[in-house]
């Protein structure tokens, strides 16, 4: 691609980015960061999976400077975390460890440790709140006394310290033969930011690819799934929000539970998708049998998760009839990173590559005028 010098550019650059900066504080106020943190959970939790960086303060850094664009900020994230060592790889972290702070099965409505709510706008009216527009430091704070002390009763402890340890769903079909236990493998998990996409590709890589995937195009890609541009009719299993440890080994005593390190926690959104099929058994006789779509993301995005396990499910199972059961075209086209950069790459100068499409158009039309005057003589 070809550009050409645009005279007194260096001047209208830093001009531009003046303007912008303009635009962001021209009311005379600014947000603080930790005001971000507080109020903007759902945002934080989407920029920091889509970065593969979990570090709220950051996420809240990276959304000021992108005025809340998430694609910005992202980019900016990511940008970031290009940048930084990695020195330790955690302990493999087992999402049975969990501490639930909301779980839901949409197949079974008896579970051991019951349907635990938490958290969501699930079951709001989705009206507009116009008490939020008083809300004050001070209303808030006498809202959370009130809260913590209907909540620290010893009943209510004792219900929280049970949530650490509750039974996955899926084990339950598993322990009744209707679905496939899971295999171990030795196999060495990709990492597709340090090594470039190659197809066919491996699972891991495929599960990376889709949990760093723009939220709103995985939700997309999905949703077309359920509605015939695919093959497949899946219920949630069992969806958990929650805080999972993680651990490093001992740098002179790897492998021994009691040296390693706890370093904290991160909350984590997991889903474990069940999508029927149709098997065919000897004598042509066919049985249903259930196949899992697996889904985690960082952070409490449920939408994302659920069409992170669906698409997850389609991969496994290629089929030229349906693009969404195409990696190729799923894992390409769902980075927001990517996609952005290169639609947003459209606005840079093209006036070579364009002035020669013209230069043709023109001399095409030039040939075709003097035909028609030949043909007049």
């Amino acid at each position: 691609m070809g550009y050409v010098a645009v005279k007194g550019g260096t001047k209208a650059i830093e001009e531009s980015i003046k303007r912008l900066k303009y635009e962001r504080v021209k009311k005379g106020t600014a947000i603080e960061l930790y005001k971000i943190e507080a109020g903007m959970r759902g945002l934080i939790d989407q920029v920091m999976s889509e970065s593969s960086l979990y570090d709220q303060s950051l996420a809240a850094l990276a959304i000021k400077q992108a005025e809340g664009n998430p694609e910005e900020a992202v980019f900016l994230l990511r940008a970031y975390r290009s940048t930084l060592p990695r020195k330790h790889v955690s302990r493999v972290i087992s999402s049975e460890n969990m501490k639930v702070e909301r779980r839901i099965s949409a197949s079974f409505k008896d579970v051991p440790g019951g349907q635990i709510l938490g958290a969501t706008t699930d079951y709001t009216h989705r009206l507009l709140d116009s008490e939020l527009e008083n809300e004050s430091d001070i209303s808030i704070q006498d809202w959370l006394r009130a809260f913590q002390e209907e909540n620290h009763s010893t009943e209510y402890q004792n219900h929280m310290a049970d949530l650490n340890s509750l039974p996955k769903v899926l084990d339950y079909l598993r322990s009744e033969g209707l679905l496939a236990s899971c295999e171990n493998n030795d196999l060495q998990p990709g990492d597709v930011t340090r090594k470039s996409l190659e197809f066919p590709s491996m699972r891991s890589e495929r599960l990376q690819i889709l949990t760093r995937g723009q939220t709103g195009a995985v939700t997309s890609l999905a949703y077309a799934v359920i509605r015939g541009y695919g093959a497949l009719h899946p219920t949630v299993g069992e969806l958990r929000v929650g805080q999972l440890p993680v651990h490093l080994d001992h740098p002179l005593l790897e492998g021994k539970e009691e040296d390693s390190f706890y370093i904290g926690d991160f909350t984590a959104t997991e889903v474990e998708m069940l999508i029927p099929l149709t098997v065919e058994k000897e004598q042509g006789k066919k049985e249903i049998e259930f196949e899992v779509g697996y889904g985690m993301c960082m952070g409490q995005n449920e939408t994302k998760a659920i069409a992170m396990g669906i698409l997850d499910n389609c991969l496994e199972k290629p089929n030229k009839e349906f693009p969404s059961h195409n990696e190729e075209f799923v894992l390409y086209h769902i980075d927001s990173v990517e996609s952005t950069g290169f639609i947003s790459h459209l606005k840079m100068p093209h006036y070579v590559t364009f002035q020669s499409k013209l230069d043709s158009i023109r001399k095409s039309k030039d040939k075709t005028t003097e035909q028609e005057v030949g043909s007049h003589e």
